[in-house]
Parts: structure tokens; C-alpha cells; sequence
């Protein structure tokens, strides 16, 4: 796609009207993508019961969403470069609405679960080809805000989805959650088909890595889905667990090895992480994304089975946290591209550890209001360190660059993630263990078994498992304050009038 280079005046000053439409139709139709990450499991003991499916059939309905993300995400670097980013953004969102609309008329468990594969391929591509179209558009001196606006949905769905899914069960049919995303995702088709500019700049030589594909998007969706397995309560002996596992990392280190010697040919260029602000922004993100993703499944298990709240309730907890990153990030975005991105991110995820060591001092009889304290503080972070790390990624990359390292990017965030998640969730069953001798290690047997101090005792577990993520939110720096400081940008342009990118 072609955009038009922004002039030295623009690029400092802040967004030009193209800048302002690209960033309008990214958020429009990146926004119900992630959402339907969340959206949906509030509802799955609705849809086993609607289904007469069992819990362990119907949770296919979430992790088939999941995986066909994480399949989808490698294609983007060179699906953008191959048929342009506007006809792939129009395409991922039509197959989002297609998959939606057929979700919604599903008349069986499989069709569903088949249609949200559907949907997640569509939705998996989405989120990468905005963020490569803003990239390019924005020039390095403007990277931080446009990176704070891609963060927006990202934000919005751990504390949206939850409650508007349960909105959605509790007074309307099941089948509205996935229409919901009908007039939003049709508003950002109209407006993408309007506003966005024609592709130009296809290479319609490029040819698909196929070797690549099939070794990693098969790869990482078998990591995923061993770690959503464990975080699921699975054993970590268990069939399942070690096959999904041990299969997945063959297949991404096998990769690993065919890109190196394939090069920029390779589905994912690996030899981006010869780049110093690449490799730490993103390793940094890896594992501040597995601290974050604990905290928040953390948060609504400790409300469902020690306080006893309901779906809704516990949900609540977590807005706070859209709140707090809602009212930092275009700030965050600002001071990124002032000051660079070392100092704001190391900053946010000191922010994000004070909410994680809040969170370690509750207590069984604590009042909500820690809780959400709490989750306000991690969202102020959050603000900060989302857009810092996402333009840090791109630093002293050329632009040809631009595709692959946004799914390069998105690939090790989407393991990190679920890699926090599946381990948060094992450390807390070891702590369960530990707390109370005999137990399972199963939250809902522990709660059921409930004696006088049970309350306290798995509270004790939940604190444990809290400083465990502060732990992680703690080496999460390290690679945070090493990001190379941002060269100023020369007044000199490419030939093809896009701003000389800055070294690393």
C-alpha cells in the first residue's frame, strides 16, 4: 500500500488527516477481533447446556478461536507483501463478519466450533495488517502515538469482553454475541473501502514459504493449545499437556532452523532479532505479556471461588484496568515518541510491579476495592508500556521490514500470553497443594471441600501465585532497560520518499 510520506512538520506536530482516517478504520475493525478472545467465555456453560455438550466439548468454542489466531498471524508479513495490505485488511474482515454471522446460526457444537475457526482466521490477520498499515504511514518520529492507538482494542477486550458477555447471556440470546460484531465490523468495511488508499506496491513474485507454514502454524498451535491445557487445570504429566507441548516446540524450533538458512524468503524473517531494539522490545513484551495475561485470569478465579462473586462481578474487577491504561496511553504514546522508549516502558512496568505487590497483601475478608485499586494501577502501566515496546519494535527497521516484524512480534506475544496464563494457573494449583494438604490442586474441588479456614488457606495460595508475577514483572525489565536510544531522524528521505529509518 502506498501512503503518502509524512512531511518533517507533520511528523513531529502529530497526525495528518490520512494518519487520522488509517487509525479510525484499524480501531473500527480490530476492536470486535479481540474482543472475541473474551467475549465468549462467560457464556460456555450457556452453550453446554443449550448444546447438551460437555464443559470439556464446548471450551473448544474458545481455544478454536485461539489457535486459528495463532495460525493466521505468520501469513500476515507475507500476505501484506503479496496481495497489499488493503485487500488483505477487506479480506480478514469479511471473513470475521462471514465467520460471525455463521456462528450465530450455528446448529451444532461442531459448526460452531468450525465457524469460529472461521472467524479466528479472519481475525488473526486483522490485527497485524492495521498495525503494519500505521507503522508504514507514521514515520518513525510519530511510531509511540500511532502505537498507542493499535493499543486501544487490545486494552479494551480483558475488560470489555467479560462484561459485555455477560450482559449478552444474562438478557439476551447467546447467538448476539457473535451478531454483535455484525454493525461494527460492516461500519470499518465501509469505512476501509472508503478511506484507505489503492495497493500499489504489490510484489506479486513473492512467493509463500510454504515449508514455513507448515511447520510453524501448526507449531505454535500446538504450544498454545498445550498451555491452555495446563492453564485449564490439565496435568503437566498428562497425555495431552507433554504431546501438544513437545510437538509444538519441535515443529517452531524446526523453523527456527529452515528460516535461518531460507532467510528473508522465510515466512518469519528471524533475522530481524539482529536487531537490538527489536529483540529486547519484543522479549520485554514476551514476558511482561505472561505476567499480565496471570494477573488476569488470577483476579477472577480469586473473586468466583474465594469471595464468592458472580460471572459479572468478578468480571467488573478487571475494568479498572481499561480505565487506568485508557487514561496513560496517548500520553505513553507522546513521551515515546519525545523521549524514546526505554525510560516510558521500564517506567510502566515499574507502575504494573506496584499494582502486582498490591495485590500480594490481600486477605480473605479484603474488600473490592483493593482488588480494583489494584487493577487501576496495572492499566496506568499498561498505558505506558504497550505503545513504547510496540514502536520500539520497529526501530531502525526499513520499511520493507515493517510486515515481518509486526508478525513476528505478534507471534511471540500471542505465546507469551498464553504461556502467563497456563503458568499462573499452575503455580497456583501447586500452591493450592501446598496450602492445603490433600487437595487436588482444582480450585472448584478446593472451594467445595470448605472448612473454616479454607478462605484463608486459598487465599495464601492466590498471594503466592501474586508474587510469582512480580517475579516475572521483575526480569521483564532487564530486557526493557536495554533498548537502544532513539537516533534522531535525518532531514534526508529514501528514494522512495519515506523517511530514513533510524539505526539501531
Amino acid at each position: 500500500m502506498t501512503t503518502p510520506p509524512p512531511d518533517k512538520a507533520s511528523d513531529q506536530a502529530g497526525f495528518d488527516r490520512h494518519l487520522w482516517r488509517l487509525a479510525l478504520v484499524v480501531v473500527l475493525g480490530a476492536i470486535m477481533t479481540v474482543l472475541d478472545t473474551t467475549i465468549v467465555n462467560v457464556a460456555l456453560p450457556t452453550l453446554g447446556t443449550d448444546f447438551d455438550a460437555s464443559l470439556s466439548t464446548i471450551q473448544w468454542v474458545a481455544t478454536g478461536y485461539t489457535l486459528a489466531l495463532s495460525m493466521a498471524i505468520p501469513l500476515t508479513g507475507w500476505s501484506v507483501q503479496r496481495f497489499g495490505a488493503r485487500t488483505m485488511w477487506l479480506t480478514s474482515l469479511v471473513l470475521f463478519i462471514g465467520g460471525s454471522l455463521l456462528c450465530g446460526v450455528a446448529w451444532s457444537v461442531p459448526s460452531l466450533i468450525a465457524f469460529r475457526v472461521l472467524q479466528g482466521i479472519g481475525g488473526g490477520m486483522l490485527m497485524p495488517v492495521g498495525q503494519t498499515m500505521l507503522a508504514r504511514a507514521a514515520g518513525p518520529g510519530r511510531m509511540g502515538r500511532v502505537m498507542s492507538i493499535v493499543s486501544v482494542p487490545a486494552m479494551l477486550a480483558p475488560a470489555l469482553g467479560p462484561l459485555l458477555g455477560g450482559v449478552i447471556v444474562d438478557h439476551l440470546s447467546w447467538r448476539w454475541l457473535f451478531y454483535v460484531n455484525v454493525p461494527f465490523c460492516a461500519a470499518a468495511l465501509l469505512a476501509a473501502v472508503l478511506m484507505l488508499p489503492r495497493d500499489t506496491d504489490r510484489d506479486r513474485a513473492s512467493r509463500l514459504d510454504v515449508l514455513g507454514m507448515m511447520l510453524l502454524s501448526p507449531g505454535l498451535a500446538a504450544l498454545v493449545y498445550g498451555l491452555s491445557e495446563a492453564g485449564n487445570g490439565a496435568s503437566l504429566t498428562g497425555a495431552r499437556f507433554l504431546t501438544s507441548v513437545i510437538a509444538g516446540g519441535v515443529l517452531v524450533l524446526a523453523f527456527g532452523a529452515h528460516a535461518l538458512r531460507k532467510g528473508s524468503g522465510a515466512l518469519i524473517d528471524l533475522r530481524l532479532l539482529r536487531t537490538r531494539a527489536f529483540t529486547t522490545a519484543t522479549g520485554g513484551f514476551f514476558l511482561y505479556g505472561g505476567a499480565v495475561f496471570g494477573l488476569m485470569i488470577l483476579i477472577p478465579l480469586f473473586a468466583r471461588i474465594v469471595r464468592g462473586d458472580s460471572a459479572l462481578e468478578s468480571g467488573w474487577l478487571l475494568a479498572p484496568m481499561g480505565v487506568g491504561a485508557m487514561v496513560t496511553m496517548l500520553i505513553g504514546g507522546r513521551l515515546t515518541d519525545r523521549y524514546g522508549a526505554r525510560w516510558i516502558g521500564s517506567g510502566g512496568v515499574a507502575i504494573v510491579l506496584a499494582g502486582a505487590l498490591a495485590l500480594t497483601t490481600i486477605d480473605a475478608s479484603g474488600g473490592r476495592s483493593l482488588l480494583m485499586g489494584a487493577m487501576l494501577v496495572v492499566g496506568l502501566g499498561h498505558g505506558l508500556i504497550a505503545p513504547a515496546l510496540m514502536a520500539a519494535a520497529y526501530q531502525g527497521l526499513p520499511p520493507a521490514s515493517v510486515p515481518a516484524a509486526t508478525a513476528g512480534s505478534n507471534v511471540l506475544i500471542r505465546i507469551g500470553s498464553s504461556f502467563g496464563t497456563a503458568a499462573a494457573a499452575v503455580v497456583l494449583q501447586i500452591a493450592i497443594r501446598s496450602e492445603i494438604p490433600g487437595a487436588s490442586g482444582n480450585l472448584n474441588d478446593a472451594a467445595a471441600n470448605h472448612g473454616p479456614r479454607t478462605p484463608a488457606l486459598l487465599t495464601d495460595a492466590f498471594t503466592e501465585t501474586f508474587w510469582w508475577t512480580a517475579a516475572v514483572l521483575l526480569v521483564a525489565l532487564v530486557p526493557v532497560l536495554i533498548i537502544p536510544r532513539r537516533k534522531r531522524e535525518p532531514d534526508t528521505k529514501t528514494e522512495s520518499g519515506a523517511p530514513t529509518p533510524a539505526n539501531a
